[in-house]
């Protein structure tokens, strides 16, 4: 008589199967399991106090801020140190820049000649023409202001005596020896300190050279930016790995059209507004028409506070040499062309290309210029204009990827006989 194992019970159930002790031993490892991840990690320990395997609770919103907050961080850190780069290398980045801005400027000429003439032919042209149009330029200005010197010495003594007479009546009532003691202070300042005027001025000769270095290289630059951009950027794309090549494509697109829309818009509105400055200004009678609107027009590339500036220094001329109802004119003509410049032209001419609230503009500006003075303030905008474009351009492209996938997904749903929404089993 076969033997009755101690697990069957005395009136044993036709349905009842005996576990094999491969399933215990399963179940039991099961068991014990649970009881490590439930009630051993909860369960206090002999004294009352929580066990070694405890982890205090933290809060999601917590957990999230600081993992949002190690990796603003380290991209912190990143800018911080690129930024700091180009600070050593301050003159280099700036030649760069000034490459892609001529690049910018005179690509689109310069891809015209090439319909009818060899490539290095046209982009020499375009070149040589646009040098010889700006020594033009600053030729006439200074046969502009050579022509008027004269006249300009006789109008601002003349304007000199008038503001002093005018600071000494009501309400000012500046006494005119402060004036004159003012005078003599300078020019004691100025002979006792000969050497360091000399020495500042030796500076600003050193000042020269640089900048004047700058300008060569980025000549040098954006002659082959012009000649073979193109193939230059193609090359860089290609030594990436596959798997970001195509972001680096859509990004680098996205920068270049920003970029180009931007110098093109800001070349127009510093055009737009010199050309209004200048026959204000001529109009009014005011010396030195020309050189003020050709300091209109560089100023005009800081955006904000830039035509501002440039429009005071107009208004100081006038005051000097027309007095102070025409320097009140020149005062508000800053606030026309500032209303011009800001609800006409740059919705018009910079809309498509810059996509910006002034507040950001404003304070782009002023942290640039904080950081790197004028060229800071000329750079930032443009910098951030070029960085929020990629973004936008990228977050475009990804969204356009998944919806690519999601109607992949449906599609092949259709195909095998399901619903577009059904999930696949």
């Amino acid at each position: 008589m076969p033997r009755r194992s101690h697990l069957q019970p005395d009136d044993p159930d036709p349905g009842f199967r005996p576990e094999r002790p491969r399933h215990r031993a399963r179940a039991a490892s099961r068991r014990a399991l649970r009881g490590i991840n439930g009630r051993a990690s909860r369960d206090p320990g002999p004294h009352g106090q929580a066990g070694p395997t405890q982890a205090p609770p933290v809060s999601p919103a917590l957990r999230t801020a600081a993992a949002y907050a190690w990796r603003i961080l380290v991209v912190g850190v990143v800018v911080y140190g690129g930024f700091s780069a180009l600070g050593r290398f301050h003159e280099v980045a700036a030649a760069v820049f000034l490459g892609l801005v001529v690049t910018a400027v005179l690509r689109p000429p310069t891809d015209f000649l090439a319909r009818v003439l060899p490539r290095p032919l046209a982009v020499a042209v375009a070149l040589v023409g646009s040098i010889v149009l700006v020594l033009g330029v600053l030729s006439l200005v200074g046969e502009a202001v050579a022509g008027e010197r004269a006249g300009l010495e006789r109008q601002f003594s003349e304007g000199l005596t008038r503001i002093e007479r005018w600071l000494a009546e009501p309400p000012f009532r500046v006494n005119p020896g402060a004036l004159k003691d003012l005078q003599a202070r300078v020019g004691q300042y100025l002979s006792s300190h000969r050497s360091t005027v000399i020495s500042s001025a030796l500076s600003g000769v050193g000042r020269l050279v640089e900048v004047l270095t700058v300008f060569v290289l980025a000549l040098f630059c954006s002659v082959f930016f012009i000649y073979s951009g193109d193939r230059q950027w193609d090359w860089l794309c290609e030594q990436l790995p596959a798997t970001a090549r195509e972001r680096v494509e859509i990004a680098g697109r996205a920068a270049w059209r920003t970029f180009t829309g931007y110098t093109h818009g800001i070349i127009v509105v510093a055009a737009t507004n010199a050309v209004l400055v200048g026959l204000a200004l001529f109009a009014l009678g005011v010396p030195l028409a020309l050189p003020l609107a050709l300091v209109e027009f560089l100023a005009a590339f800081v955006p904000l506070i830039g035509s501002p500036i440039a429009l005071g220094i107009a208004a100081i001329v006038a005051l000097a040499s027309k007095g102070p109802i025409v320097a009140a004119v020149v005062i508000a003509l800053i606030v026309v062309i500032g209303q011009i410049e800001g609800h006409l032209l740059h919705p018009i001419v910079m809309s498509w290309a810059v996509r910006l609230h002034p507040v950001v503009i404003a304070l782009s500006v002023i942290a640039g210029a904080i950081a790197a003075g004028v060229l800071g303030a000329i750079v930032t905008v443009p910098l951030v204009s070029v960085v929020w474009s990629v973004h936008q351009a990228l977050r475009r492209a990804r969204r356009s990827t998944q919806a690519k996938a999601v109607r992949a997904r449906s599609a092949t749903g259709i195909r095998r006989g399901r619903g577009p929404d059904r999930p696949s089993s």
